[in-house]
């Protein structure tokens, strides 16, 4: 395996963890997948359709969304949102980023690489 390839790896694995508060974020707000897909593609986040909906259904199997089918268009949608359960996790989630961040740039510095 290349450098460049073991940074990769450990990119996904940084981000992996990370998508799942930031779906969880996103969604204090009603969204249909496509919708969501965009608005985390406009904030920076790097998501691709074939991870974010499998994460939505996972998140929805472990009771932390919930899902309504608006048919009301002609092309029908599934819109997700927190529920209170989500909010909870997603509130411990933020609390443990926030301990975390405070944690790594105790050891590496705030901006140790951008002098």
């Amino acid at each position: 395996m290349s450098e460049k390839e073991q940074i990769q790896n450990f990119i996904t694995e940084l981000r992996r963890g990370s998508l799942t508060l930031a779906v969880l974020g996103c969604l204090k707000q009603s969204h249909y997948g496509y919708a969501l897909l965009q608005t985390m593609q406009g904030e920076h986040i790097d998501i691709e359709a074939n991870t974010l909906y499998p994460l939505l259904r996972r998140l929805e199997s472990q009771g932390l969304l919930v899902s309504d089918w608006d048919t009301s268009e002609s092309r029908p949608r599934k819109y997700y949102s927190i529920n209170e359960k989500g909010e909870t996790v997603y509130k411990e989630l933020m609390e443990e980023w926030k301990r975390m961040q405070r944690s790594i740039e105790s050891i590496c510095g705030k901006d140790v690489y951008n002098e």
